[in-house]
């Protein structure tokens, strides 16, 4: 490595060769997923010196080696002047070279002639960053890396994960099943992988939401300096993501001062009226308004502003970023529901960094973030007839999420070939709830469009009443992580070796959810299917098929998980144009129950092998062929432990009656009807009943990870002098899945208590308290079970004998890509096309179609055999073709053009129905088995949603007078105000019943809208 030098400069001369060769091709430096530091590399005349200088003063120099090449590794973001010296004086130099995270930039010179009595014309050459090499012939991996200046041009949503899907292979994730991050961002699929299986960064430090896995914390949108999109191949330094990897850096102070600022607005004049979604054509109820959406507008002010500069020249530097933004708007519910909420979130950011160079050879950084997300909002009476305001009911629940998080991060180079990375950091969310002032002595209703037509004349959708609070979480609910690593890299001879520790702590505290009114239940309504209430587990009542229930959840727990890591990674400089990657990773997860026992010890190793090659053919960094494979382990997030691993209950106690209130909706005439646990008795489906959780009986004994394999492949060519074009191949493959399996009830015997049974054991599950097991799906599993004696019986059960397929998920895509660069020239773009193919039985930790009804991991497939007939097919994030364009145009120095278009086939649709040809109810409904109407319905047999086309644009303008400082822009999103549905409503049910809403859009592309800003940068 070369040597450092924070406010002067100093020459590396090397003796050895080797290490020249190694340090010298530039390609050595090793790649780190979340990354916050670039590379410079290049060749020039053997013996002469480099001289480099960052926008904070860094200066370093090298001695290029025999071979002609030299190398700077681990710098810091930003710009740097590279200049070649001849006998003390400056004989060419490349200015405005522009750094991007995680990758290497080749700034090579011709060898020089030149003698240092012609230094003095020779250093009047510059050359500008725009002229160097594109391909980043260093890396292994597959990477997307919008820079700050690409943010400020481009129409795109101020989220992290809206510009994710700027990159190839990346898609929308479901949203009208309630999918989002604590702060409300929706999320994104990589390469087929579920929306909970993404891991995100900020300065190096992963902010993953720890609870499900639904997103990370996000940055005031000033305050991005590059965004990194990883889609695959990285190296072994990280793990924890079988999907993608979002990893923003944030901007820093440097010698010179900047501030600015900027007010968005969105005004609802400017927003199209989202269309009615109504019952499809095969309902009864074909034509009739399912939700009326025509009034569901708001408008949206957005105020940020930036600073940052240096403290101490040349030696401490901050930058302060802040935002906040206002909406207000009105959302109507299901005309069922016959309400209207009128809402306002709040949402101020704030982002702060220090980089403070201590010496010549010590780097500290600092970095401090928050985010809050506030809710509030009045509810009131809504005539789906008229369009027609009523009477206001309550406030609705407010919420406030607040994130914190800091990272402290050291480096120190400690010699020459020996570098140290050190860094700790913390977060912490609070997820504050506030119930609405409705009466607590009010039931709410459940199920209303089941109940008996008789007892409601008058109203067609059924009868409800005020009450708009079912369950609440607990107000005291907040998630905490400590991260902390520490990493090592050395060089040795054509070797870059790292080696170092990953470990993260999680914490859920206070999490859980309970019914709110002062009786400690709801009123649910429903229709007797054809196996019965619950399977039989419920007598039918006599002479109807209508019944309602009392339906009571608690939930209360605090759990952790403890993640540790350890990894080996060597860069291996093959020949001056090969270069290898090969590392070696262990996890280890530990999961603990809300008694703080530990019910998932996953400790032995689990080796996650990462290889990865790439060819300079031209060995002038414009053609590179590339080739990566690797495993990946994915931790359990804390949700499932909340149900599956610590006490809670959820029960249902079934009635029949004669009559409903009109004024409440409350049933009238109820008699109890008898359950397997006795006559009016409460009954819960997964044994739920409050007891504490013994941990050896939660999850399959030697429960294995979640992992993926993952292989790719591809080029990048250069075409002239600014075009890029390239093709990539990638295969990836679910190997391991964690799911529940809850076919353990006696009455009737389940598959389990069958094979505990024949075993020999008198063990009965249900008594022993057993609801549901954490297992491997797809594989045989060892399960536990307490007996009489005090100890432990145990089943060793195969795929066959609980009815299953094996696990399945697989991901093929091909891309083709093509970008041009802005160079000297009026601009810049790029194009991406994807053809893949999704199809198993697995989406992965998640289900779209269940969403918010179902946690990570604890999904209601593989809860017993007949939900998993017919289940391999199309999965839920297949988006066959996936075409994306995006650039601008300098029209004038002070008029620029810019668009964002993508063009992505619409989501498989599924039809869930009663089992079998008799549509029956096999244990949990008859909207949950892969049949429909009679015939089996594999995933995505129904069909697909739409393509969607959306295109959007923005213009800029930046008056001459103002010296490009004061900029104006109006963008305007979905140009041609397409409103395709984007997720189907699923649940079929049986055909002598068949549900209204089944086919029924439940989500749709944004309608058009516009934004409007004024800008200064100084």
């Amino acid at each position: 490595m070369s040597s450092r030098s924070i406010r002067q400069a100093s020459v590396l001369r090397r003796s050895s060769l080797a290490l020249a060769l190694a340090m010298g091709m530039g390609l050595t430096g090793t790649v780190f997923a979340q990354s916050t530091t670039g590379s410079l590399f290049g060749s020039a005349e053997p013996g002469e010196t480099v001289q480099i200088t960052s926008s904070t003063g860094v200066t370093r120099s090298t001695t290029v080696a025999e071979n002609g090449r030299y190398t700077f590794n681990n710098l810091p973001l930003g710009t740097y002047k590279v200049s070649l010296m001849k006998g003390g004086a400056t004989v060419d130099t490349r200015d405005n070279v522009q750094l991007k995270v995680n990758a290497g930039t080749d700034v090579s010179f011709a060898a020089a002639a030149a003698t240092a009595t012609s230094a003095e014309n020779l250093s009047a050459v510059t050359v500008t960053g725009n002229a160097l090499p594109p391909i980043d012939v260093s890396s292994v991996d597959s990477r997307t890396v919008i820079t700050q200046t690409q943010l400020k041009q481009l129409p795109l949503g101020r989220t992290a994960e809206s510009i994710a899907l700027l990159a190839p292979g990346v898609s929308q994730g479901a949203t009208g099943t309630g999918f989002a991050s604590p702060t409300g961002q929706a999320l994104v699929s990589f390469g087929g992988s579920s929306v909970s299986e993404n891991a995100y960064y900020i300065n190096g430090m992963n902010t993953t939401d720890p609870i499900s896995g639904y997103g990370g914390m996000a940055l005031p949108y000033g305050a991005i300096d590059q965004q990194e999109i990883l889609t695959g191949g990285y190296g072994a330094q990280y793990g924890r993501s079988d999907g993608g990897v979002i990893s923003i850096v944030g901007r820093r102070g440097s010698n010179e001062f900047h501030f600015g600022g900027q007010v968005l607005w969105t005004p609802e004049f400017g927003k199209a009226d989202p269309i009615n979604a109504k019952y499809p054509s095969s309902s009864v109820r074909d034509g009739q308004v399912y939700r009326y959406r025509n009034l569901n507008k708001d408008w949206e002010a957005v105020y940020s502003a930036y600073a940052g500069g240096p403290l101490i020249k040349d030696t401490l530097f901050g930058f302060i970023a802040v935002e906040g933004a206002k909406r207000e708007g009105d959302s109507v519910a299901l005309a069922s529901s016959n309400k209207i909420t009128q809402y306002t979130y709040k949402d101020p950011k704030m982002y702060a960094k220090l980089d403070w160079n201590i010496n010549d050879n010590n780097l500290l950084e600092l970095t401090g973030a928050s985010y809050q997300h506030n809710y509030t909002g009045d509810v009131y009476n809504f005539n789906n007839r008229t369009r027609a305001y009523g009477s206001f009911i309550a406030p609705d629940t407010a919420s406030s999420t607040k994130q914190r998080m800091w990272i402290a991060k050291y480096t120190s180079y400690i010699t020459d070939s020996l570098t140290l990375t050190a860094q700790y950091g913390k977060q912490d969310t609070k997820l504050f709830t506030r119930t609405g002032t409705t009466d607590p002595n009010l039931i709410p209703i459940l199920g209303a469009e089941s109940q008996n037509p008789a007892y409601t004349a008058g109203f067609p959708q059924g009868i409800t009443n005020a009450q708009n609070l079912t369950v609440v979480p607990d107000p005291k609910h907040e998630s905490k992580v400590s991260n902390y690593r520490v990493d090592l890299s050395y060089v040795l001879g054509d070797h870059t070796i790292s080696a170092g520790i990953d470990n993260q702590n999680t914490q859920d505290l206070n999490d859980g959810q309970s019914v709110y009114n002062n009786f400690g239940y709801e009123w649910s309504y429903g229709t007797v299917e054809d196996s019965g209430i619950a399977n039989g587990a419920v007598s039918s009542p006599v002479g109807t098929p209508y019944y309602v229930s009392q339906y009571r959840q608690q939930t209360a727990a605090s759990v952790r998980v403890r993640q540790r890591a350890q990894y080996i990674q060597d860069e291996w400089q093959v020949s001056d144009t090969v270069k290898l990657s090969l590392g070696l990773r262990n996890d280890q997860f530990t999961n603990y129950n809300g008694s703080g026992q530990a019910y998932i010890t996953q400790t032995k190793p689990q080796w996650a092998p990462r290889l990865g090659g790439s060819w300079d053919v031209y060995g002038d960094s414009t053609f590179k062929v590339y080739a990566n494979a690797g495993r990946y382990y994915l931790a359990l997030p804390l949700v499932p432990a909340l149900r599956g691993a610590s006490g809670s209950t959820q029960t249902n106690t079934y009635f029949s009656y004669t009559g409903i209130d009109p004024a409440t909706g409350y049933p009238t005439g109820l008699t109890p009807l008898n359950t397997v646990n006795g006559p009016g008795q409460p009954y819960s489906p997964n044994n739920e009943y409050g007891q504490a959780k013994d941990p050896n009986i939660v999850s399959a004994k030697g429960l294995k990870s979640e992992y993926q394999d993952e292989f790719i492949a591809g080029f990048d060519k250069t075409w002239g002098e600014n075009w890029v074009y390239g093709a990539k191949l990638t295969y990836r493959a679910l190997r391991n899945a964690i799911d529940d399996y809850c076919d353990t009830g006696d009455t009737p015997p389940g598959r389990l208590q069958q094979l505990f049974t024949a075993s020999g054991s008198n063990v009965d599950l249900a008594a022993a308290g057993v609801s549901c097991y954490l297992f491997n799906p797809g594989r045989a599993n060892t399960f536990l079970a307490p007996n009489a004696a005090g100890g432990y019986d145990r089943v060793r059960a195969t795929n066959d004998d609980l009815g299953f397929p094996h696990l399945k998920r697989h991901y093929y895509a091909v891309e083709l890509h093509l970008q041009h660069l802005k160079g000297d020239g009026k601009w810049w773009g790029n194009v991406s096309y994807v053809f893949s193919k999704l199809y198993g039985n697995s989406e992965g930790q998640t289900d779209s179609d269940a969403g918010t009804r179902s946690d990570p991991s604890v999904t209601q497939a593989w809860d017993n055999a007949p939900l998993m007939v017919y289940s391999n097919g199309k999965l839920a994030n297949d988006h066959t073709h996936e075409l994306k364009a995006y650039g601008a145009y300098e029209i004038t120095p002070e008029w620029q053009v810019s668009g964002n278009i993508a063009i992505v086939s619409g989501a498989p649709r599924n039809c869930y129905g009663g089992f079998g040809p008799d549509q029956i109810d096999a244990g949990y409904g008859t909207t949950s088995y892969h049949w429909c109407n009679g015939l089996p319905s594999p995933p995505g047999a129904a069909g697909r949603n739409p393509i969607t086309h959306t295109v959007s644009a923005a213009l800029a303008y930046r008056p001459a007078f103002a010296e490009g400082r004061l900029g104006f822009t109006a963008e305007v999103f979905n140009l041609f105000n397409e409103q395709k549905k984007t997720q189907s409503y699923p649940y079929y049910a049986t055909s002598s019943a068949p549900l209204p809403t089944y086919n029924a859009p439940i989500a749709f592309q944004t309608p058009r809208y516009f934004r409007f800003g004024v800008t200064y940068d100084y």
